[in-house]
């Protein structure tokens, strides 16, 4: 792949460094499987990856309203309805991770975000 974005930290965001392609760009936003990164620095000097950390904690309020409009408006993927095969509101996130520890989940699932007044 071209890029990624982890979520999970630890031996996965080692993994994704070794097989994104040359010059592939990955956005790590998580720290869920770990906060160490057990890699070397070939994947950055030899194929040129780059890492980069988003903390989103800082984020102007402002700024996050440009990037949620921009995510559901112009960047936001085509053919959704065939990658998510599931859709859920927030409110319903309690009861469905179970089913995500059971691994009885398949494909992506689109939870549905509330406005904020």
């Amino acid at each position: 792949w071209g890029g990624a974005v982890d979520n999970v930290g630890g031996d996965m965001l080692a993994r994704i460094t070794r097989t994104v392609v040359p010059y592939s760009n990955i956005a790590s936003i998580g720290l869920a499987g770990g906060t160490d990164l057990h890699t070397t620095v070939m994947p950055f000097i030899l194929r040129g990856v780059s890492l980069l950390g988003i903390n989103s904690v800082e984020t102007p309020r402002l700024l996050r309203e440009a990037v949620w409009e921009r995510l559901a408006g112009d960047l936001k993927p085509p053919h959704l309805d065939l990658i998510a095969s599931r859709s859920i509101g927030f409110d319903e996130l309690p009861g469905a991770f179970q089913d995500y520890l059971d691994g009885k989940v398949t494909g992506r699932t689109i939870v549905a975000i509330p406005a904020i007044a």
